[in-house]
């Protein structure tokens, strides 16, 4: 009655779903899951990777500008432990400093190996990996793929992946993870093509979900981000850390209103472009930070010569880190020096006064964003600037993890890539992200195997599946009731209030404002209907969706009203300078027994000695 071809729950659970045994499933199938994917299937252990879309589809391909490693291909200074100081910089020193040394120590060799496997890097005239300078990295460290290094890297995996014996299930959405006591032992979902239900028992399970933009109004995340995997991990018994940290990025696109908030590579201001106010002004020279002024150009000329190559000039201020510079933009069209649809001008066709074939220079550097603003603003980058503003674009924080092995604060559960956090602190800096997958992808492979080997397979009871069964199929019931809502309206309405109350500058008489509104989306959250049958059915999916989103933004809100400082991603207007107090503490969010959001301040973990000596060595 409630969903048109099966009316009793009871024949849903005996005749709709089939249940798969495997060692290690993989939910999510962008870099981070691939890569963890792979690992895990040369350990020799059985391996399954969720996609949500078709495999290839993730939203990693939408990563532009390049894959921070300290190669030193361009520049020989760059080294480990100066990708290392850069992170845990512009990261304000918040940052896990173990991952952040794994990182920056193992990337080169994630990155060699993607050449080993396949990927086809930009050359510089040697022969070697090209490498381009990218905000908050002192030296051009970033490998690329013109401006569509995502996208080569997904191409890579993908195709190293298919020659493995890994089990791919397209097109399933997981709505829930199985427990049995404390332990994760598989994941409950659906395939979005029939509706019919899918039980996946495992010994671990990797989460691999990316982030959350698509709770916000303005982003350049996919469809898929609305944080699912931060908030499976969370109900499931998950730590979450850092969710205050939201990274806007200075440069989406602001018009047509129809492409709003998608992304302008780094790329553009690391080949020499920069960003003017509607009177022409390169506004960035009026304010740089403290941390980075003997790192930062005084004139247009030096900053120039840097993303050319000039060993001896230092970065343009368009390169500083991306929540100083978003914040700069805001600046800028709050103060009525915008741009005519309400952002500024980023200019890359003014290098044509430095480079005699500039316009065939920038189509080479640069083929994505001159195509995209070609066909989707009219827009030719070679002859006029772009109108940018600052778009949702990423979450430093997430399910915390052990910095080795990326196992979760729950036993059975690892996680890696953006739903994980602890890498990059308080603000992340470009490329990292891309690193970031390859490298602890990998560990949470090796590592989920290892446990894998170690333990028994687990057992689900029938009750814990009935609950989950009817949650799920509680939208077509609701359908004719007089509290119904539309998914949509109530998904809309969310992205609408995050975006006002929680955005890139944060007040606490809004942030109270949004938690309590939160609330209340919560409660319409549990009215979402939907009407006709489980097959290709976009209303249920965002129905059940919308528990996730609801989630994630009270996360984001309670730990943003918790740290009474500005620091990163995160601004307080009411509490603008940096606090001694909250440069000690990560904010921590975990669910208590009776369901609430149970916020607390931690001690950061403190840094091993060598490498502050690195970091005091480098200031």
């Amino acid at each position: 009655m409630f969903y048109g071809y099966l009316d009793r729950l009871e024949d849903i659970l005996m005749a709709s779903y089939e249940t798969y045994h495997h060692d290690v499933l993989v939910i999510g199938s962008g870099g981070a899951g691939l890569r963890a994917a792979i690992e895990a299937s040369v350990a020799g252990v059985s391996v399954a990777v969720i996609c949500r879309s078709l495999l290839g589809k993730a939203h990693t391909v939408m990563a532009e500008g390049g894959v921070a490693a300290a190669l030193a291909n361009v520049d020989d200074r760059d080294s480990w432990k100066v990708h290392f100081t850069d992170t845990m910089r512009g990261g304000q020193y918040l940052n896990n400093w173990r991952m952040a040394e794994l990182h920056a120590k193992e990337a080169p060799d994630r990155v060699r190996e993607l050449e080993a496997w396949g990927a086809v890097f930009d050359r510089t005239d040697d022969g070697k990996i090209l490498q381009r300078n990218f905000g908050g990295h002192k030296y051009p460290r970033l490998a690329h793929v013109g401006d569509r290094t995502g996208l080569e890297l997904i191409r890579t995996l993908q195709d190293y992946a298919i020659h493995q014996k890994i089990d791919v299930y397209q097109e399933h959405t997981i709505v829930s993870l199985l427990k049995e006591g404390e332990k994760v032992v598989g994941a409950f979902g659906y395939d979005r093509e029939k509706g019919l239900f899918k039980v996946f028992h495992a010994k671990a399970v990797i989460m691999a979900t990316g982030g959350m933009g698509k709770i916000y109004k303005i982003s350049s995340n996919s469809g898929d981000c609305t944080g699912g995997g931060i908030s499976l991990a969370y109900h499931a018994g998950a730590e979450l850390i850092d969710m205050e940290f939201v990274q806007f990025h200075p440069t989406g696109m602001v018009w047509p209103p129809s492409v709003r908030g998608l992304l302008i590579t780094e790329g553009v201001r690391g080949e020499g472009g920069v960003l003017r106010n509607k009177q022409g002004r390169r506004f960035m020279f009026d304010d740089i930070p403290e941390l980075y002024k003997g790192q930062t150009s005084t004139d247009e000329e030096e900053g120039w010569r840097y993303t050319q190559g000039d060993k001896n000039a230092k970065r343009p201020p368009e390169l500083l880190t991306r929540d100083h510079v978003a914040r700069c933009i805001t600046r800028e069209i709050k103060e009525g020096r915008g741009s005519p649809h309400g952002g500024v001008y980023l200019d890359i066709a003014w290098i044509k006064e430095k480079i005699s074939n500039a316009s065939e220079h920038i189509k080479r550097k640069l083929p994505s964003m001159y195509h995209q603003f070609k066909e989707l603003a009219g827009v030719d980058i070679t002859k006029e600037p772009m109108e940018v503003g600052p778009t949702t674009h990423y979450i430093m924080g997430g399910v915390r993890v052990d910095a080795d092995t990326q196992m979760t604060t729950v036993p059975g559960l690892f996680a890696a890539g953006e739903c994980a956090a602890g890498l990059h602190g308080a603000n992340r800096l470009g490329g990292n992200s891309l690193s970031d997958l390859l490298v602890f992808g990998k560990r949470a492979g090796e590592h989920a195997a290892v446990y894998a080997k170690g333990t028994k397979a687990g057992s689900v009871d029938d009750k814990q599946l009935e609950e989950i069964a009817t949650w799920v199929l509680s939208p077509f019931e609701r359908e004719s009731t007089p509290t119904a809502e539309n998914p949509f309206q109530v998904q809309s309405d969310l992205q609408e209030e995050m975006q006002k109350l929680v955005g890139i500058v944060r007040v606490e008489s809004e942030l109270n404002e949004a938690i309590e509104k939160i609330k209340a989306f919560r409660e319409r959250a549990g009215h979402a209907a939907c009407g006709g049958n489980r097959g290709f059915n976009p209303g249920w999916h965002t129905a059940i969706e919308l528990k996730h989103m609801v989630t994630v933004a009270e996360a984001i809100a309670l730990a943003a009203r918790e740290r009474k400082e500005s620091r990163g991603g995160h601004f307080r207007e009411d509490y603008p300078g940096k606090s001694e107090v909250f440069a000690k503490i990560n904010v921590s969010i975990q669910k208590d027994a009776a369901g609430n959001m149970v916020v607390k301040q931690v001690p950061k973990l403190k840094i091993r000695e060598d490498l502050q000596q690195i970091i005091d060595e480098m200031k």
